[in-house]
């Protein structure tokens, strides 16, 4: 059923047709929590809604989206998976909905060719950063980048004291967070705290996520290797934690390693940054194009261990150094990077489309 405002005044259906939580869901959510201060909106799938009243099914959206808005503009379908993109051709041309179709790609990898017929179908292509852009068959009516909420990854007043209230011990935390696989570099934050920790005797480091059982022998052995090395009281497994937690580790961590293989945008970096937490990340994502080298952390080759190794001792051995990449990392999310700015940018780019 439709809620709260009146049906024709809704102008956006977001596409949520995925179970799992992932980096797009987040996003979708935390994007169209801002966009709803603008605009009466529903979500097409319950995945994860908060609020049930933004849910719409399918057949609803039929409904609704038969006739056009008083002023005769069509409403906007958003999608960012291509099954969302299938599901707004459906309906159009098979129910003829008065809608815009939208997608937004962050994917770094050559499409297939039924995706880039799909693709073509759109009114509008968003891509969410350059790198992504340039992996689309054609030029995407805009780059959006990803924004994230500021507000909610602040850094603590006092960073230690943050740091020895959560209980992992030491005086100073760093850490790594997201899905604990190889895929995500995990193993090479370990051997590289394995190789510098020693000579810092202050500092623990944590890895945050979730381990499946597909990866519990990947775990496994990284922990061998940490016993070996006589860290285990400095190289914690946290596993998968509340989300509500999460916040709260950035705001205490001083730095913030991320080592993917790939990524699409890889919103880890912008949240340590907001958070104050200096960054070592790979060439993935959108993570060179965010991160000002030398200013708000370093980007390393994909797999270089050695680089990591040296990069990270880097930021251990200087701890001002360190702690003023932080406080500019900031700067940079507040003026690039905010949800605020992402969101505004969406609903202009959809004013162009009618």
């Amino acid at each position: 059923m439709l809620k709260n405002q009146a049906e024709d005044e809704i102008s956006l259906i977001l596409g949520n047709s995925n179970s799992n939580f992932s980096g797009v869901t987040s996003t979708m959510l935390q994007v169209s929590a801002e966009q709803r201060k603008w605009v009466n909106l529903r979500i097409m799938g319950k995945h994860h809604l908060t609020d049930p009243d933004l849910y719409i099914s399918f057949w609803d959206t039929v409904k609704l989206c038969q006739k056009p808005l008083k002023n005769g503009k069509f409403r906007i379908f958003h999608a960012r998976r291509v099954d969302e993109m299938l599901q707004a051709l459906v309906l159009r041309y098979i129910f003829r909905c008065k809608i815009k179709m939208v997608f937004s790609s962050a994917a770094q990898r050559k499409r297939s060719a039924s995706t880039v017929w799909i693709t073509r179908k759109m009114d509008g292509v968003v891509a969410v950063s350059q790198r992504s852009a340039g992996f689309l068959a054609d030029p995407p009516d805009i780059v959006v980048p990803h924004g994230i909420q500021s507000d909610l990854y602040q850094a603590a007043e006092n960073k230690g004291a943050a740091w020895e209230a959560l209980g992992y011990g030491g005086k100073i935390g760093i850490g790594m967070l997201g899905r604990v696989r190889k895929q995500k570099g995990v193993h090479h934050f370990v051997r590289a705290c394995i190789a510098n920790l020693p000579e810092y005797p202050e500092i623990t480091a944590v890895i945050v996520g979730a381990i499946s059982s597909s990866h519990r022998e990947f775990v496994e052995k990284l922990q061998t290797e940490i016993e070996e090395a006589g860290l285990s009281s400095r190289i914690i497994f946290t596993g998968e934690l509340p989300f509500e937690h999460i916040p709260r580790i950035f705001a205490s961590l001083s730095v913030v390693a991320a080592l993917s293989d790939n990524e699409g945008f890889g919103l880890t970096v912008p949240e340590a940054m907001s958070a104050e937490a200096a960054v070592l990340a790979t060439d993935a994502g959108a993570w060179p194009e965010i991160i000002r080298e030398g200013v708000d952390g370093y980007v390393v080759p994909v797999n270089d261990t050695e680089e990591i190794n040296q990069k990270l001792n880097k930021l251990l051995a200087d701890p001002k150094g360190t702690q003023a990449m932080g406080k500019q990392g900031r700067e940079r999310v507040l003026q690039h990077y905010s949800i605020e700015r992402e969101a505004r940018q969406l609903l202009d780019f959809f004013e162009t489309l009618n």
